[in-house]
C-alpha cells in the first residue's frame, strides 16, 4: 500500500492506494495507522490529487481515478448508489434505503464506513428534512463540500 497527504481547503487528506485503485481517502483526524504503508506517489495517487485539486477549485464534477471498494455486499451496494447521486444534488437516507430495499439506518450505517469520503459522494446524503446531518470528517466540512457544489451551478 502507498499513501501520501493531500492539503485540501478542510485540511490534510491522506490518500491510500493498492497501487491500481484509489483505497482510502481520509481526512488526517480519523487517518488510519500507516506505519506499514509506504509514503509513495503511485499513480492513482497522482490523478487522485490532480482530481482534488481540480474538484476543490470547482473545476471537476466526476471523478474518474480508479477506486476500490472493500466492504460488504451491502456496504458496497450502498457506496455504488452514492456514486449514482449528481453533483450538487443530494439524496436522503430514506431514497437510498427505497431504492435498495433496506431501511433508513442500515444505509446511515454502511456510510458511516465509506472510506474514500469526497470521491465516493456520502457528503451528497442528507436527513428527510433536507439539512445535513452525520459526516466522518465533520459536520463542518459536509456543509463546506455541499456549498462548493451548490455555488459552482
Amino acid at each position: 500500500m502507498n499513501y501520501s497527504f493531500f492539503n485540501s481547503p478542510l485540511g490534510k487528506l491522506l490518500l491510500i492506494s493498492d497501487g491500481e485503485s484509489l483505497v482510502g481517502l481520509y481526512f488526517e483526524n480519523m487517518s488510519p495507522k500507516i506505519e506499514a504503508f509506504y509514503k509513495k506517489e503511485d499513480s492513482v495517487i497522482k490523478l487522485a490529487k490532480k482530481e482534488l485539486e481540480l474538484y476543490f477549485n470547482k473545476k471537476l464534477e466526476t471523478f474518474s481515478v480508479p477506486i476500490k471498494l472493500n466492504g460488504t455486499d451491502f456496504q458496497n451496494r450502498v457506496w455504488k448508489e452514492l456514486l449514482n447521486i449528481p453533483y450538487s444534488n443530494t439524496a436522503t437516507y430514506g431514497e437510498i434505503a427505497e431504492k435498495l430495499k433496506s431501511g433508513p439506518r442500515a444505509v446511515a450505517s454502511a456510510i458511516a464506513k465509506n472510506r474514500i469520503l469526497i470521491i465516493i459522494p456520502c457528503h451528497r446524503v442528507v436527513r428527510k428534512d433536507k439539512t445535513p446531518s452525520g459526516y466522518a470528517g465533520g459536520i463542518e466540512n459536509k456543509e463546506f463540500l455541499l456549498d462548493l457544489e451548490i455555488s459552482t451551478k
